[in-house]
């Protein structure tokens, strides 16, 4: 058994012998900072071992089973233990105690505040313009439908519905006829499309079963599911009465075969309001859809109008007092911004692979000196998250601000993809920013709390989504019928997610009292055991975990928190960052 652990002994010296080889090779040459060092090894041979034991070797030596090797601290090289101690927490500094350190300048940190000054400053210049889109794009189809349905008020709420085949056949006439006298009739800067000098003609298209006889006196009925196509195009012309359109364009209707008729046209118009924000205006293109539904045939057909926006670069432009194309004052905040997040990228870059290499030799180090293997979680610590945060914030902000020099420059006009992105890269500059206040202990609170309470978090949404979805799922085949909120998947998912934060709670339980009695005692049980068990409950132990990881940082913060291995390790460098 002796010669056994002996040879054990002796094979582990080998590789540490080999790994101590290694370390040494990656290691690099002292800074002029690290003379301190020097001070503390020439005080004589072993002082600074006899002084600070390190905290490692004390615990191996205090667990040593019999017939297990030891380190003594004799064989241990404390030039390099202490050189690599020092480099790793140097590595674990804040940007100031660096600076303190060895004067380097904390370049991230400010190059993070000059990030959220400008970024912001530019999200605040395209969401004005984009806000000007937007409300211009809801005016327009507003427009569309004072013009073209009949008899459409502004404070219609409900669905645009027709009930008779003399109002399905008016409310056609009248698209067209408005159309046709569309230039008489808007206050706006409408005009038709033209493609190669013709315009683009109006089409009324039917959509209809290509075979069906239908009779529900004898509940007999013969169909064929395929559905045709039939469409009418109609050019702008002058205004026609009703019987001639129809004798012209030989227009008619079997409702029994009908699915739906759709109308479908395009218009023009220009975006003048920019000029007053010294942008050029666009050009927009509006392809219109008018559809009336009869996909139910219940003797209800519901009328929509759709709007598809295409907005592009005018052919032709000469705004007087405006020599340039595009605000040379927003085009270079977008070239700083981009500049900007280029050097917070290489930076980010920089300190992530230095992190990767370092978490690589300390691997090597604490195997080579003390036979010891870094956990996953502490060579995580490495890579710092908050790194790739910034890294993916950086990389979408650039994408945005690309995407916004084209629109202004009228090369693009995707004004949602540039939103989408630029608003996602703001959000994600904000949040952070919070690393460098949880270099604060009195400001760090919410990041650990978060960080700590994360894992079980999940583990206990993961839980509270299994009944979560079984409601769902029981909610929308019972009540989906009987109930508008419960009729589609996704409004009973927004529905029972209101019940939990205590929104809408008496109009859900007041739609269900006119039903059937065992509907609405079913509906009774469900709503009353559903924000019973996730008001009460769910919600409470969700409150419960984060309070409990709460007190557990605090109480950490108070009495001092447990450390790993490796911060033991890095916490026997007593020198403060003054010490150089």
């Amino acid at each position: 058994m002796t010669q056994r652990n002996d040879s054990h002994c002796s094979e582990v010296a080998v590789v540490t012998h080999r790994d101590k080889l290694l370390f040494r090779k990656t290691q690099k040459p002292r800074s002029v900072g690290d003379h301190s060092l020097d001070r503390m090894s020439s005080s004589g041979p072993g002082s600074l071992m006899e002084e600070s034991e390190p905290l490692l070797t004390r615990r191996s030596k205090g667990r040593r089973p019999n017939g297990h090797c030891t380190w003594s601290t004799h064989s241990l090289d404390s030039k390099a233990v202490e050189d690599f101690r020092r480099r790793l927490k140097f590595f674990f500094m804040n940007p100031c105690e660096k600076y303190r350190a060895r004067g380097r300048k904390p370049w991230k940190l400010m190059l993070q505040i000059l990030k959220i000054f400008i970024i912001t400053v530019q999200l605040v210049s395209f969401g004005l313009s984009n806000e000007m889109v937007a409300t211009f794009k809801e005016d327009n189809l507003m427009t569309f439908k004072h013009l073209f349905l009949k008899g459409f008020k502004d404070h219609w709420h409900g669905s645009y519905t027709l009930y008779t085949k003399a109002d399905m056949y008016d409310h056609i006439y009248h698209i067209i006829n408005r159309y046709n006298d569309l230039e008489n009739l808007t206050i706006g800067n409408l005009a038709y499309e033209k493609v190669d000098g013709k315009y683009t003609p109006l089409f009324v298209c039917r959509l209809f079963y290509r075979n069906s006889t239908i009779n529900p006196a004898r509940d007999t009925f013969y169909i064929d599911p395929h559905i045709d196509e039939d469409c009418v195009s109609i050019s702008p012309v002058q205004s026609l009465d009703n019987i001639y359109l129809a004798k012209k364009i030989n227009f008619s209707l079997d409702f029994k075969r009908l699915v739906s008729v759709n109308i479908n046209f395009t218009l023009k118009t220009i975006n003048l309001q920019t000029v007053r924000h010294h942008e050029l205006p666009d050009c927009y293109g509006f392809h219109i859809k008018i559809i009336f539904d009869n996909r139910a045939h219940s003797g209800r057909i519901k009328v929509g109008v759709e709007n598809d926006v295409t907005i592009y670069e005018c052919r032709d432009y000469n705004v007087r007092g405006n020599s340039g194309k595009i605000d040379y004052l927003l085009f270079m905040l977008d070239s700083l911004v981009i500049l900007a997040c280029v050097a917070s990228l290489i930076l980010c870059l920089r300190s992530v692979v230095k992190g990767i290499q370092l978490q690589f030799e300390s691997n090597i180090f604490f195997h080579a000196y003390f036979n010891k293997l870094v956990t996953w979680s502490e060579r995580m610590e490495f890579v710092k998250g908050w790194y790739i945060f910034i890294i993916i914030s950086d990389t979408l902000t650039i994408t945005g601000s690309v995407l916004k020099i084209g629109i202004q420059t009228k090369f693009l006009t995707n004004y949602d993809v540039c939103s989408i992105v630029l608003g996602t890269a703001t959000m994600l500059v904000w949040i952070g920013f919070i690393q460098y206040l949880g270099y604060f202990k009195k400001y760090n609170i919410l990041i650990l709390t978060l960080r700590a309470a994360f894992p079980n978090v999940i583990r206990f949404c993961c839980c509270a989504a299994m009944i979560y979805l079984g409601y769902c799922f029981c909610g929308w085949i019972v009540l989906g019928p009987h109930h508008d909120k419960f009729r589609t998947l996704d409004k009973v998912t927004e529905c029972l997610f209101s019940l939990i934060n205590g929104d809408d709670m008496f109009a859900t339980f007041l739609n269900m009292r006119d039903k059937s009695y065992m509907v609405w005692l079913f509906s009774r049980v469900y709503l009353y055991t559903f924000t019973s068990l996730f008001i009460y409950m769910v919600l409470s132990l969700f409150i419960a975990l984060i309070t409990d990881t709460y007190e557990t940082i605090k109480h950490h913060q108070k009495d001092g928190e447990p450390v790993s291995l490796l911060h033991a390790f890095i916490a026997e460098c007593q020198d403060q960052p003054e010490s150089g």
